[in-house]
């Protein structure tokens, strides 16, 4: 039945690790680009911007390396957005 896992639809959680797995691989095979963290950072934002306001200022992203591990941290104040109301009957 190995057919039927070829057509079945993957879910979006493991396709993001592989896609941040790909990605950490990239950053690290990169050393040395200085201008990794704010490309990360604007297309970070894009995808976020789709779905709510963001104002640039409240984003902090930061890279640590400790050895052989690599951290990436994204840090996004949201603001406070009201639940839609309901319509006067």
């Amino acid at each position: 039945m190995m057919i039927l896992r070829f057509f079945k639809l993957r879910r979006s959680a493991p396709v993001a690790r592989d896609r941040l797995k790909v990605l950490l691989a990239h950053e690290r095979a990169m050393t040395g680009r200085p201008d990794l963290i704010a490309v990360l950072r604007e297309e970070i934002l894009a995808v976020i911007r789709k779905h709510v306001p963001v104002e640039p200022g409240k984003v902090n992203v930061r890279a640590d390396r400790d050895g052989t591990t690599s951290t990436l941290s994204v840090d996004i104040e949201l603001s406070t957005m009201e639940p839609p109301r309901a319509a006067a009957a």
